[in-house]
């Protein structure tokens, strides 16, 4: 599927790419909604994927059965209360897909090359109008390269651990602060090192590190780099 080469301040293209829990998505939603972009989370899609196998008992090794699974996925996302709801197969996963269950399993998931070639290929097809605010792994080196803000993303893993599990507790959901660190740091590795689109900062990309910066600040650091590439005064 074709992308675009370059943006236009009708239609910039932003890419959020960064570790999981150093706050991309919060960033990712808060920008879009400041600008009145359309915000694609990424995550949620291959998050949505493993929720799938997990529920239909699809082992990620079994490559046939991957490729089978693929056809009769469908991912979308519509408004609902808080913002952005995921939807798998017309059912709402919001809360299903953020689990620790999901959270184990998504990591090998989204390193399946045809798990990653289904994803990549309808958010392209997302993204392609433009005016799109796009957060996961691979977004500024494989989905939009060619993007016209490249943001990376990053936090120290003390703090990554300590955000994630006061949002899962902040949900009702009983976790281990450990077990949570353990889960953080296999997926920075498996996210790193996998063989197809392993996460990285693009060369182009302005890297952000949030772990000494409040939501507000970052939301502020963020608009002024879009207002510089529409060459227009941040509020």
């Amino acid at each position: 599927m074709s992308q675009p080469t370059s943006d236009t301040p009708a239609g910039l293209i932003v890419a959020i790419d960064g570790y999981s829990a150093c706050g991309k998505s919060t960033l990712a939603k808060a920008l879009a909604e400041d600008l009145g972009y359309t915000y694609i989370d990424t995550g949620a899609m291959y998050r949505a994927v493993t929720l799938y196998f997990i529920e239909q008992e699809v082992e990620p090794q079994d490559t046939e059965a991957v490729a089978d699974a693929l056809k009769n996925i469908q991912i979308d996302f519509r408004p609902g209360v808080g913002g952005s709801h995921a939807y798998l197969n017309g059912r709402d996963v919001s809360e299903d897909i953020r689990g620790l269950q999901v959270s184990g399993l998504v990591s090998p998931v989204a390193a399946i090359p045809a798990v990653r070639r289904a994803m990549v290929a309808e958010q392209r097809r997302m993204g392609n109008r433009g005016k799109v605010i796009m957060d996961g792994r691979d977004i500024g080196t494989v989905v939009f390269p060619h993007a016209g803000l490249k943001l990376f993303v990053t936090a120290d893993l003390e703090e990554r651990v300590r955000r994630r599990t006061m949002e899962l507790r902040e949900k009702g959901k009983k976790v281990d602060r450990q077990a949570v660190r353990a889960n953080l740091i296999e997926r920075d590795h498996i996210d790193s090192t996998r063989a197809d689109s392993p996460l990285r900062q693009a060369d182009d990309a302005i890297l952000i590190d949030n772990t000494q910066l409040n939501r507000a600040e970052q939301l502020a650091f963020a608009k002024r780099l879009v207002a510089e590439k529409l060459s227009i005064s941040p509020e």
